[in-house]
């Protein structure tokens, strides 16, 4: 059968193993990316090839170790277990890429270009809920780049962040919910950003005022804070449960201003005010990784253990859950 169109699901991406030599191959490519560090580039490779990458790696390779499976990177199994299991539910070609290590953009777009040459459109889904320069837009502008290196001429379309999709909050609650009975309080933990991110997406001023989240205004198609706040909100009107919760930022990398409270701070706060057991959800990543599995699973386990707290359940990402498969599949037909 010959197919017109195509989707291509693209998530962050993780080294090619735990040694030195790819964490370094890794993290250089993520952190060049000027969507990421947003400096101009000879600062940008002074930080990166300088400080980060002599000292970084060794730390991150620990990291990744522990929770390196048999068949390879978390994020990356999980990843083509969706890609898998949308393909069966579905009559189209699905293609999974990384934005950083393999199987890379480029790589996918030009298998693409070879096994469909008589292709229409490719629908491509970046799969951040919230929108972010460094996520959802160096996705697209990979995307395009190779696309227009490659010479691949069928129309490419973009899906746009889902942080209030029905569909991807039902998933969330349901993929959650069983695990939340006699939840204390919930803590939804997303990716940090710095505070000039929100300022460059911003087209006007409005993330300068204090209310910002909570006023109106075009800017909240970009904003990635308001867009956590409206998932977590969305998320607990759908649970239907008398749950205290609250909103932090993990991930922060260097001595920017960051969106706060961070999440390590958060964690700390919780403990020290006297509750005694927590749920962490992470609904910025839809499959389980690095910052996951490792950072809030057992770094911020063991600071809220120190903290006072006494039970610290993390629930996991929507991996591959059947609700979550559904969403996809449906936003693919």
């Amino acid at each position: 059968m010959t197919h017109k169109d195509a989707i291509l699901l693209v998530n962050l991406g993780s080294p090619d193993s735990t040694s030195i030599p790819d964490i370094k191959r890794y993290l250089a490519e993520f952190l060049m990316d000027k969507y990421v560090i947003d400096l101009p580039w000879p600062l940008r490779a002074a930080i990166v090839y300088g400080p980060i990458l002599t000292f970084r790696p060794k730390k991150t390779s620990a990291a990744y170790k522990s929770v390196w499976t048999k068949s390879g990177s978390p994020l990356i199994q999980i990843s083509k277990g969706l890609q898998k299991k949308v393909l069966e539910k579905l009559d189209k070609p699905v293609y999974l890429a990384m934005r950083y290590g393999n199987p890379s953009i480029p790589d996918v777009i030009n298998a693409i270009k070879k096994e469909k040459p008589d292709l229409k459109s490719l629908t491509v889904i970046p799969l951040y809920p919230q929108y972010a320069m460094s996520t959802t837009l160096t996705v697209e502008k990979a995307v395009k780049k190779a696309a227009k290196e490659l010479n691949f001429k069928a129309k490419i379309n973009f899906k746009s962040a889902f942080y209030n999709d029905p569909d991807y909050i039902n998933a969330l609650v349901q993929s959650a919910k069983k695990q939340l009975d006699g939840a204390e309080h919930i803590l939804f933990s997303y990716h940090g950003l710095p505070e000039r991110h929100l300022r460059k997406t911003d087209p006007g001023s409005h993330c300068t005022s204090e209310a910002c989240c909570d006023t109106a205004s075009d800017a909240w198609k970009t904003c990635y804070k308001h867009q956590a706040k409206v998932t977590s909100d969305l998320f607990m009107q759908i649970l239907g449960k008398e749950i205290s919760y609250s909103i932090a930022f993990q991930s922060r990398l260097g001595p920017d201003k960051w969106i706060s409270p961070s999440t390590e701070d958060e964690i700390i706060r919780l403990g020290e005010t006297g509750k005694k057991n927590i749920h962490v959800i992470c609904p910025s990543f839809v499959a389980d990784c690095l910052e996951t599995l490792e950072e809030i699973n057992m770094e911020g386990r063991e600071t809220f253990l120190e903290h006072g707290g006494e039970s610290f359940t993390y629930i996991p990402c929507l991996n591959t859950t059947e609700a979550w498969v559904d969403t996809v599949v449906k936003w693919c037909k």
